[in-house]
């Protein structure tokens, strides 16, 4: 398999024909925006504000957000819609995930049960929580968790873990000595998996198993590293279109990377309005518009506005794929 370092991957960029258009929704600024998850069902954007404590909805046929604060819970790191229920969520809260009960307008949510804790050992864990989190194309859920960014520089701990939940209730670890677990996509087509470990400063592909979950055979797509140091950005949430590009989210990097796996190269740069991007999503009835989150949180600047808001990018002439709802 190719391997490109960033460094090289910009030397020879590839951009692709395609013009867009970057618009933000309305919707508040977020603190943390993050997980944009399109329901194609119901036709809503689903996307959290981490350190905002809330869930929030983007109604595409009313051009709306709605936002609510789930009760007892400060912190909520991802939202994912449960299978057969349009007013049932599962998130990711600390280390436990919850199924949330919403109506999708009213300003409060309450968690109406708890699927399952991971890393019950409080002395080992107790400054880890969830991060990322997507249900895979069958509906088990996958999830990942990370060390609290409060507690220093990200890359001095690799506590994390990434996890696959099954409907016999059992967090299966899938792997570890993970230091920010963060983006997940699936190709269906080729069975293969990808994901970002932030700190790893890379995309892995896996072989996935459809049938039970398991993901194999990791290798690294796309090295972020320059000379083997850390750039000014790592790559945050990521999601895939129909014809298997992925889109890379760069915190930190002002932009949303189009990278073709089959090349390792990639194909478009998108531009966006702030530095922290988080992460994106298709979505929108023909699943043609790019949904990206962002943060306005601040890090190691000032994050003046438009950052925290939720963009929807047009025009890139391709689509994505349906996110699934979860099994829990």
């Amino acid at each position: 398999m190719k391997i490109f370092v960033l460094s090289v991957i910009l030397a020879n960029l590839v951009i692709s024909m395609a013009t867009y258009k970057v618009d933000q929704l309305p919707a508040p600024l977020t603190n943390l925006g993050e997980g944009p998850h399109w329901d194609w069902k119901t036709q809503n954007l689903y996307y959290v504000d981490i350190y905002g404590g809330t869930i929030n909805r983007y109604s595409y046929a009313e051009n709306k957000t709605y936002s609510a604060t789930v009760e007892k819970e400060p912190v909520i790191s991802f939202i994912v819609p449960v299978e057969g229920n349009d007013s049932e969520f599962a998130i990711g809260i600390g280390r436990r995930v919850g199924v949330v009960t919403w109506d999708g307008k009213s300003a409060t949510a309450k968690v109406t049960r708890l699927v399952g804790q991971v890393e019950q050992d409080d002395h080992k864990y107790k400054t880890n929580r969830f991060n990322d989190g997507k249900a895979d194309p069958k509906g088990r859920l996958f999830a990942g968790t990370m060390r609290l960014e409060e507690c220093g520089d990200i890359f001095d701990a690799r506590l994390g873990a990434l996890y696959k939940f099954t409907k016999d209730g059992v967090f299966h670890k899938l792997k570890s000595n993970i230091g920010i677990s963060n983006g997940l996509a699936w190709n269906e087509k080729t069975n293969k998996f990808y994901y970002i470990d932030s700190c790893a400063l890379d995309v892995k592909e896996h072989s996935y198993n459809p049938v039970t979950g398991e993901i194999s055979n990791p290798q690294v797509l796309l090295d972020f590293s320059v000379n083997g140091e850390r750039p000014g950005f790592v790559p945050d949430g990521m999601t895939i279109d129909s014809e298997g590009n992925l889109y890379v989210a760069l915190w930190g990097g002002n932009k949303v990377l189009k990278v073709n796996p089959q090349t390792a190269k990639v194909d478009l740069e998108i531009a966006m309005p702030c530095s922290q991007v988080t992460s994106a999503a298709f979505g929108g009835p023909n699943l043609d518009i790019l949904y990206v989150t962002t943060a306005g949180t601040e890090r190691d600047s000032p994050q003046p506005p438009p950052a925290g808001g939720v963009f929807a990018v047009t025009g890139l002439g391709v689509k994505g794929t349906k996110m699934a709802r979860a099994n829990v």
